[in-house]
């Protein structure tokens, strides 16, 4: 298979998925600021939700355009990271109506987290396709100490969305979106501009 298929394939689930995740917002009972107010978690979680999968689709074009070879096992971990994807507006929905409630977050926090898992494992596979490519051997966009950061402030979020304060999981994943990701994107567009 060639890389630029499996990119299109990607492109086209995750665009599925993104639209999807606004079908699943409820309506205001009453027209009105009030109505919309009241409504406020459910846009925070679909915004938030939207735009990691935005982050994630903009990292994988950006590291995507260095890949020169892919192998059988990227064809693989890109199917199981489409497939934690996947589930994204259903657990969204869940925290839409439960949002101070630790099960559905951390519900969300697993998918977060096996989509991560997913993607630092599609990464690995890259490498292995093409060992002497420099770009990917760095870590790709956030490098091999950023990615780690990344998990660990995601699992962290994880353990106190559990234990202590259920919306633990989606603030760590603002934050990693925050510090890590948008940061590291547009340092990336400056050098290639």
């Amino acid at each position: 298979m060639s890389k630029e298929r499996l990119q299109a394939f990607t492109d086209a689930v995750l665009a599925i998925i993104m639209t999807i995740l606004v079908l699943e917002l409820d309506r205001p009972e009453t027209m009105s600021f009030e109505g919309f107010w009241s409504l406020r978690a459910s846009f925070f979680s679909y915004a938030l939700s939207f735009f990691w999968l935005g982050a994630m689709w903009v990292t994988n074009h950006n590291e995507w355009h260095f890949v020169r070879k892919i192998q059988p096992s990227t064809v693989w971990w890109t199917i199981l990271m489409l497939f934690f994807s996947s589930l994204f507006p259903y657990t969204t929905s869940l925290v839409d109506t439960h949002f101070n409630n630790a099960f559905a977050q951390g519900f969300y926090g697993i998918v977060v987290l096996l989509v991560t898992f997913a993607n630092v494992m599609l990464s690995q596979s890259l490498v292995k396709a093409d060992p002497d490519n420099e770009q990917l051997a760095q870590g790709g966009l956030l490098g091999l100490g950023g990615i780690w950061f990344d998990v660990a402030i995601k699992v962290a979020g994880f353990i106190i969305t559990v234990t202590l304060f259920a919306p633990a999981m989606m603030l760590a994943v603002l934050l990693t979106m925050i510090v890590f990701v948008i940061p590291a994107h547009i340092s990336m567009a400056k050098r290639n501009y």
